[in-house]
């Protein structure tokens, strides 16, 4: 497991004292970015106080698959990680009939910020029509329904491209005159499914930059919305989302030798701020 830095704040938390400078990184020894909040998921369960779990069967509005569930089968922690599990499994929940079930968690209401460093390590799972991703919605939505108040898709991974990632934004007006831009990174060798890898943005007002393992592979400095000037609408609290889909309109058809149980492994979530 990572060194653990800072404890993570809750709600009405105040700040705590931080470890000893020649345990945090360099950047933050140097004042440039402190940690301000971090999951290891190294207890027995679920951090509570952190995390709420979603459970629903509508399908992500991409027509995904899956049913999300708050249930040990599909999100747990084990050995020092967080576990998202998608599995195949005919159900029937109040009339919503679903092939594979899985989970989706989230910070809202227990945590948001307005800029900072958002990382995650995690492996990811193979198979076609898996759909990983680590990403950030607004806590207000002050500039109109998606995407009017945007969305940044830290990390997102096809599981049948499992050497790509993508990173991106939404912006621009509500449905159906959204607008997306982005770029994917290939990783030089190895894939993303047989190892961990850190996955980050560094959002700043006017800027926002994507992160593979340290290496910067694309920046964003250009966007807009319906709802109010630039740089709205990426400068209002967003909270973070972690979910394993399966299928939909990004994933795709689930492919033949999709292997299941799925598994999405994440060691640790930090966050830093300037």
């Amino acid at each position: 497991m990572t060194l653990s830095a800072t404890p993570p704040l809750g709600e009405d938390d105040g700040m705590r004292p931080l470890l000893p400078l020649l345990m945090l990184p360099l950047a933050a020894v140097a004042g440039e970015w402190r940690e301000v909040w971090r999951d290891d998921f190294n207890g027995k369960e679920l951090d509570w106080s952190k995390w709420a779990a979603e459970e629903n069967g509508h399908g992500g509005g991409n027509g995904e698959l899956q049913y999300y569930f708050d249930r040990p089968q599909n999100l747990r922690v084990e050995d020092g990680h967080l576990i998202i599990e998608a599995r195949k499994e005919k159900l029937n929940v109040a009339g919503v009939l679903k092939d594979y079930s899985s989970a989706r968690i989230r910070t809202k209401r227990r945590a948001d910020w307005l800029y900072g460093r958002f990382e995650m390590s995690a492996q990811l799972p193979a198979g076609k029509g898996l759909w990983p991703a680590f990403w950030m919605l607004p806590s207000e939505e002050k500039y109109g329904g998606w995407a009017a108040s945007g969305e940044i898709d830290i990390m997102e991974f096809k599981g049948h491209e499992p050497e790509q990632v993508h990173g991106t934004l939404h912006y621009g007006a509500p449905w159906p005159k959204n607008i997306y831009k982005g770029k994917p990174y290939r990783l030089p060798q190895g894939d993303f499914t047989t190892g961990f890898h850190a996955f980050a943005v560094e959002w700043e007002p006017g800027a926002i930059r994507w992160f593979v393992d340290g290496v910067r592979y694309q920046e964003q400095k250009e966007w807009s919305s319906s709802g109010g000037p630039f740089p709205a609408p990426f400068d209002q609290k967003y909270f973070l989302v972690l979910n394993l889909a399966v299928g939909g309109g990004f994933g795709g058809p689930v492919g033949a030798d999709t292997r299941f149980p799925a598994r999405f492994m994440v060691d640790y979530v930090r966050v830093l701020q300037r």
